[in-house]
């Protein structure tokens, strides 16, 4: 006989291969809501895994930071460089309720008011508003 292992007897089961499933169909859609001082309450969606076991689906969106422009939000082109930043409080259904987490400058409207040798000068206010 010849010296070296039986092929036959190494393999494991005729042809036994994992499936490939779709990540996506254990994922469920919701939908993005803005705050009511917005004109435009639709955001958009946002994907998350569906409850399984003690892992609830809207655990994992609670916290989650929606970024999107004030354009969008209030239906104007004056306000494209403005770039606003929504987070998750709670879910009602398949609506995600969000607050307002920020707001920032886009990339190119940052770099306009930035110039070659002019100084940068940051403040921070505190500033009383008219609900308050």
């Amino acid at each position: 006989m010849a010296v070296g292992k039986n092929k036959r007897l190494s393999k494991k089961g005729k042809g036994a291969k994992k499936r490939i499933t779709d990540p996506f169909l254990r994922k469920d859609w919701y939908d993005v809501r803005a705050p009511s001082n917005f004109v435009n309450r639709n955001v958009g969606k946002t994907l998350v895994s569906k409850t399984q076991g003690t892992k609830v689906a809207s655990d994992g969106l609670k916290g989650r930071v929606f970024e999107c422009s004030l354009a969008d939000l209030n239906k104007g082109e004056d306000y494209a460089s403005r770039k606003i930043k929504l987070k998750c409080e709670d879910i009602q259904g398949t609506s995600c309720l969000t607050v307002f987490h920020g707001m920032d400058f886009s990339r190119h409207r940052h770099c306009a008011l930035i110039r070659k040798r002019q100084t940068l000068i940051e403040a921070h206010v505190d500033v009383k508003t008219s609900d308050e």
